[in-house]
């Protein structure tokens, strides 16, 4: 039998080299409700494999009545390899009974990665959601999933992508509205760019708006915008985009920070917050 993984196999950025790497992050860590759709590789059968947030009772995975596995991103995977982790859970929605939960192999168990079991440089689109209406299509004979999606419905918060940002998301909780953003750039290069700007007084995304602080998780930065009282996610848009105009001009400066770039970005960490 195969050792587990030792901390020596921990991977900094686990989904590097997939093409929705940034997708998979905001699903993992900021989406509330969201689904997606990829295609398995020729190994893996070629067909298709629905990526979503969460599935009933936290479960890791499922085969969906039809005959499609289902992986769930959040249940937790502090392991040293997440992407291994939902690679196993492929493999085991795939050999699961249809309307089925899957019971993948044990966290940090050595196996596929995801990368190796999507097939290469596919894109697939996030769906955002207002319900967890899917776990009904898990096995639509089972009246007990479709309660439990309406019970869980409590925790969706409102959640929009902003037009024009990939990967950037307006969200209203508890009556005040953030802009989280998973650009999916290397975390020690968005710092820098972060604190050029930061120096500069130029990190806003908009008029009002103030730099919240970050999640740091998988080796990305997730930066964290707090809001004017009832910004509406259309009003987000321009200055957003305006926004990842500067950062992407601040990237290509490769001097080194000088002394207010590093004061800026020391207190860029110290807003951080790491995530699993």
């Amino acid at each position: 039998m195969a050792d587990r993984l030792s901390e020596s196999d921990f991977v900094a950025r686990p989904f590097e080299g997939i093409t929705g790497e940034a997708d998979l992050v905001a699903m993992r860590e900021i989406l509330p409700a969201a689904q997606a759709t990829a295609t398995l590789g020729p190994d893996y059968g070629g067909g298709q494999v629905q990526i979503v947030t969460l599935l009933p009772d936290l479960v890791r995975a499922w085969r969906r009545a039809d005959g499609v596995p289902v992986i769930a991103l959040q249940p937790s995977t502090s392991t040293p390899d997440p992407s291994q982790d939902l690679g196993n859970a492929v493999v085991a929605a795939l050999a699961a009974e249809p309307g089925e939960a899957a019971q993948p192999a044990p966290l940090g168990q050595p196996g596929p990665r995801l990368q190796d079991v999507l097939a290469p440089g596919q894109e697939f689109k996030v769906e955002l959601l207002d319900s967890f209406a899917y776990w009904e299509e898990l096995d639509p004979a089972n009246e007990q999933l479709a309660d439990a999606a309406v019970r869980a419905a409590d925790v969706i918060h409102p959640t929009k992508l902003v037009e024009g940002v990939p990967s950037a998301y307006w969200t209203r909780i508890t009556g005040r509205e953030y802009l989280r953003w998973s650009p999916g750039i290397e975390e020690e290069a968005l710092l820098d760019g972060l604190a050029r700007l930061q120096a500069k007084r130029e990190a806003g995304v908009m008029d009002g708006a103030k730099y919240a602080g970050a999640f740091r998780t998988v080796g990305l930065v997730i930066p964290v915008w707090d809001l004017p009282r009832g910004t509406e996610v259309e009003a987000v848009a321009e200055p957003a985009a305006a926004f990842v105009k500067r950062l992407q001009a601040a990237l290509k400066v490769k001097a080194p920070l000088d002394a207010n770039e590093r004061r800026a970005r020391a207190g860029l960490v110290a807003r951080s917050l790491t995530l699993r």
